[in-house]
């Protein structure tokens, strides 16, 4: 199956509105695209010309009131203002996260989805991974989840989801998971069912419920499949070959990358996850002390220094490692960058 390349960027803006009451916040959108080869000024200046085409469409709304501009500025209708004026041709997606802790994702065929974060700290041990297995052993985490519903949101629909979440809560935050009825074996994909088969009940409209584990790694449920994620950062240096003289990129220069190794697999019967997060790392390391503090333009069958050209390399041998992989995201600043892989235009996205 071929795999489809998305573009992606991120602007900010900070906006009053007016739902149940005045307030304001700090405004992130982010788009996705699946651009045309010839759409930017240069290849590889894709990520820079759509995040410079959102920044474009959403200065208007910056220190305003969104009322003005739309008559209920949810975070789903804001999505919808925004996507219809990008005008960006291959446009996959649209998100507006209104604070840290929900947000909503817009698809290219009109179908929204919210989503709202919440945090629970609870202790957890694996009772079937081998022995000396370091999660045998009775440790904690601060988990977080989100809650994925679909649909277009009225003003009170987060306020819905908290009230979905607010039993689990109780059952899960300052508790031993193993000690839950039906988590006897807690790992993160089971943790994801679990959820989701109570959450369901409340909100018929469910999408998705997804664990954070630690801050680089979880899980994903829809209902049907089970997805894990493994993020790792790397410090690399990089030039554009196709950037104009005049142009900074043409220069030598370097990011922190975040990139995000997407998998799904069936669950182990007996150990209840798609795939060790330990083995993930272990299987990867090749791959990523290859380009880790390493100048990319100097990497063999690299074929540029941009993000695309880098997911693609990385993509590659990486698929050779852990044949589960199933897509793949580079960022080189926040939200900026790209998504590679069969099911790259899938929601939902993990928030920014």
């Amino acid at each position: 199956m071929r795999s489809a390349l998305l573009t992606t960027a991120l602007a900010g803006f900070e906006s009053a509105r007016r739902l149940a009451t005045l307030h304001g916040h700090g405004f992130v959108a982010s788009a996705a695209a699946q651009l045309p080869p010839d759409w930017a000024p240069f290849p590889g200046s894709e990520v820079l010309a759509l995040q410079r085409r959102l920044e474009e469409v959403v200065r208007p709304l910056d220190q305003t009131l969104l009322n003005e501009a739309l008559p209920e500025p949810t975070d789903v209708q804001l999505a919808r203002w925004i996507f219809a004026r990008l005008q960006v041709p291959g446009l996959a997606r649209v998100s507006v996260q209104s604070t840290a802790r929900q947000g909503a994702d817009l698809g290219c065929d009109g179908r929204a989805q919210l989503w709202r974060r919440y945090r629970f700290q609870s202790a957890h041990r694996l009772p079937h991974v081998p022995p000396g297995h370091k999660c045998g052993r009775m440790h904690g985490h601060g988990f977080e989840a989100i809650v994925h519903v679909g649909g277009d949101d009225a003003g009170d629909a987060h306020d819905r989801i908290d009230e979905a979440w607010a039993p689990l809560h109780m059952q899960l935050n300052y508790r031993c998971l193993n000690e839950l009825d039906g988590l006897s074996n807690p790992t993160s994909e089971l943790l994801t069912s679990w959820l989701w088969q109570r959450l369901q009940p409340a909100l018929p409209a469910l999408a998705g419920v997804t664990v954070f584990e630690t801050a680089s790694c979880g899980a994903h449920f829809d209902g049907r499949e089970h997805r894990i994620w493994k993020d790792f950062s790397f410090d690399s240096a990089a030039v554009l070959r196709h950037a104009p003289a005049n142009e900074p990129r043409a220069a030598l220069h370097g990011h922190t990358y975040l990139l995000r190794l997407v998998l799904r697999a069936a669950l182990d019967p007996r150990l209840g996850w798609a795939v060790d997060f330990g083995d993930v790392k272990a299987l990867f390391a090749p791959v990523f002390d290859a380009v880790d503090h390493r100048p990319l333009h100097q990497i063999a069958g690299l074929a540029d220094g941009d993000t695309a050209s880098v997911a693609a390399w990385i993509h590659q041998r990486a698929r050779a490692a852990l044949p589960q992989l199933e897509r793949l995201a580079l960022y080189e600043t926040r939200g900026c960058g790209c998504v590679l892989g069969a099911d790259a235009q899938e929601l939902p996205v993990l928030p920014a």
